[in-house]
């Protein structure tokens, strides 16, 4: 990551944002399950539903992924944006 770009949770992206996964905080169970799921550094992800409550839907490695809000908050993305 440069030192314009920064990192942040998956949950605050809205809907037709893209990213980058930067990194996974949680336990070794969620990362691993994550992990699993696709959800390893470098990933370009697209927000494809975030109502701002309740689950949110994300485009990974060609699939759709559903995730909690508490779930999204640990993953961390980075946008290219400052």
């Amino acid at each position: 990551m440069t030192p314009t770009e920064r990192a942040t949770p998956l949950s605050a992206l809205p809907a037709g944002k893209q990213g980058v996964v930067h990194s996974l905080h949680g336990g070794h169970d969620f990362c691993s399950r994550l992990a699993n799921l696709g959800f390893t550094a470098g990933a370009l992800i697209t927000v494809v539903q975030n109502y701002g409550r309740g689950p949110m839907l994300v485009s990974l490695r060609g699939a759709l992924v559903a995730l909690g809000r508490t779930e999204a908050a640990k993953v961390l993305i980075s946008t290219g944006e400052s």
